[in-house]
This record gives structure tokens, sequence and C-alpha cells, in this order.
């Protein structure tokens, strides 16, 4: 198990190399230059050309980029000279000094994503570590609540296939599904925060925490996580329905089960102890796609719904040109991706023994 998972690590650096590889030139083979983004209508030339040599746009693309890796590495090298672009004392995170090679010097740190073009003097990674808790309370909310309901109806159906309920179940993973999200957020806002908010008492917009119309600082709204994240779940729902009905019936016609039913074991006995936990391995896989997912595909919800979290803060940052903030939140994603299948394949590992194998 150790070597396996840490072949997986090897791999998971590989995908991690890829992936800041293509969102770095990706965003900076865009149109514009991001020092007069940052300096909007006040600029001259002094300015630029200090801005420029200030953040390293001065400088060759292949210079930048690795002059990036080194930044968003654990493990990177920097100068000790002020006036040189990649000092160390530009970043203003705690770090920790290995050792020092004439001005030279390998440090310890967290991964530095730099400023933000817009908030400027504010780093990249404040910006995200404000918003990413909102979006994954959101995201687990959702597929809590995707994962009890999915789990259920599929095992419902399973056990009256072709029944009349059986393609009912279907008939409504089918449409959950097919209901792209930013039309559901619209719906659902619409009918439960203004047609019946009288009755709900829900409201079209608003985040997990709300400042207090007395100005008596902030509080804590549970109520409207509600709409957001029943609609972020039901795209997850209709495909947890699918998978658990599929899976469960292919369970129930192995040999181990008749065996059991031979013995005289009741049948939701046998689906509660044997059958559905063999059945769960696909549903995981895709509880864990959608849940990393969810950090990326939210961003129409948490804009419609007002949800204060990282999809909202990429859709106002590419408003506003703000790439630094950009391609930190989809470093972020990707790494919360790569951890995600991580720790999928060690749950595979605890659920079915024959994985071990």
């Amino acid at each position: 198990m150790l070597r396996y998972v840490s072949n997986k690590i090897g791999y998971s650096i590989l995908v991690m190399l890829g992936v800041v590889t293509a969102v770095f030139f990706l965003f900076n083979v865009l149109p514009g230059d991001p020092a007069r983004m940052m300096l909007d209508q006040r600029e001259d030339s002094e300015q630029l050309n200090a801005v420029r040599a200030k953040y390293g746009f001065d400088k060759p693309m292949s210079e930048q980029y690795l002059y990036y890796l080194n930044d968003i590495s654990p493990i990177s090298i920097h100068t000790q000279n002020e006036k040189d672009y990649n000092n160390i004392y530009r970043y203003r995170g705690t770090y920790v000094s290995l050792f020092s090679v004439s001005d030279k010097t390998l440090v310890l740190k967290w991964p530095y994503l730099r400023e933000s073009f817009r908030s400027q003097g504010k780093s990249v990674t404040a910006i995200i570590g404000e918003t990413l808790p909102n979006t994954i309370v959101l995201a687990c909310a959702s597929i809590i609540i995707a994962m009890i309901i999915g789990v259920f109806l599929g095992v419902v159906a399973a056990l009256v296939p072709n029944s009349f309920l059986d393609k009912m179940i279907t008939v409504v993973g089918t449409i959950g599904m097919s209901v792209p999200s930013f039309f559901s957020a619209i719906l659902f806002a619409w009918i439960f925060g203004y047609i019946l908010a009288e009755y709900t008492g829900l409201n079209m917009t608003g985040s997990l925490f709300e400042v207090d119309d007395m100005g008596e600082g902030t509080h804590l709204q549970l109520k409207n996580l509600i709409l957001p994240a029943i609609t972020l779940g039901i795209r997850p729902l209709g495909v947890i329905i699918q998978l658990t009905r599929g899976s469960l019936l292919e369970e129930l016609s192995q040999n181990y089960i008749i065996t059991a039913r031979a013995k005289g074991l009741k049948m939701p006995t046998i689906v509660r102890k044997h059958a559905l936990r063999n059945a769960l391995n696909p549903v995981i896989t895709a509880a864990s796609g959608w849940f990393a997912s969810m950090l990326a595909g939210a961003v129409f919800v948490e804009y419609i719904f007002g949800w204060n979290g990282l999809g909202k803060q990429i859709v106002e940052a590419l408003n506003q040109l703000d790439l630094p903030v950009v391609m930190g939140a989809v470093l972020v994603i990707g790494f919360t991706f790569v951890i995600i299948n991580i720790l999928v394949d060690i749950i595979y590992a605890r659920l079915d023994p024959r994985v071990r194998v």
C-alpha cells in the first residue's frame, strides 16, 4: 500500500506540473499589459517600468515561467539582494532557511501565489483563504445531500426493478443529470426565494455570514446554504441514483448473495451488510469526482445566489482581469482534484478487500 501511495504521489506531482504549465502560459498569452491593468488610468512610462521590474513583467516568458515555478514550489531558491526580483524579502509568508550559498538561499515555505493586481498589497493566498472555506462548506453540504438521497433512492429502485416506482426514480435521476446548474439555480432562487419566500423564509441571495443590519458585526446564516446546496447537489444526485441502482443490481446477482439468501438471511440484512458495501465503489468514485468539480462548477451557483465563495471570486477576478487570483484559484482546484483522487484510492482498499489484492 505504501509503495502504491508513493507512486500515486509521484504521478500527481507530474500532473500538477502540467496544470501549472498550462495555466501559466494560457493566462500569459492573453492580450494586454499586466502593468497597465494594475495602474489603470494613472500610469506613466516611469511608473510602468517600475511595476514591470517589481513583478518581473520585463523578463522573457521562459524566465517568468521559471520564477513562477520557484514561487509556488514549497522548496525554492531566493537571493538576498533587495534589487533582484527573486529576492526573499518580497515573500511575506513564514519561511525556513535551509542553507545559503553565496547570496542565494534555499528556503522551505508555503507556495507563494503572488499578489492581486486589483487589491494591490493583498496576497492571492489571503483572498483564496477568505472564500475557499465557504465553497468547501457548500460543496460538502451538496455532496452529503446527494449521497444520502441518491443512495437511498438507488437502493429502493434496485429492490423493485422495472416497477412504476423504479421508473419514476429513474426519470428523476435523468432530469437531475440533464438540467444545467445555472438554470436550476435561477429557477430555485425565483420559486423558493421570491415567489414562495413568505412560506419558505429563504432569500434569493445571501452568503454563509452576513453583516447585521444594526451594525453589530456578522452573523451565521445557515438558511442561505439551503438553496445553493440543493441546486449544486441536483446533478450528482442523478448520477448517484443511477450508479447505485446499476451497481446494486449487479451485486444482487452474484453467487455470494444467492448463498446468503439460501441461508435464510433477510434481504435488508443482505443489502446492508454485504451487497451495498461492494456496490458503493463506483458511487464513491462519482461522488469524489463531483466533490472536486464542485469547487470549479460552483461558479454559476455561487454567483447567482450571491454566495461569497471561490467560484464567485473567480468570476469577479475574470471581470477585472485579475490574473494572479484566477491562476491561484485554478491551481488550488487542480490540487484538490489530485488529493481527492489519492484519498479515494485509499478508501477503495478499505471498502473492498479485492482492491488490495
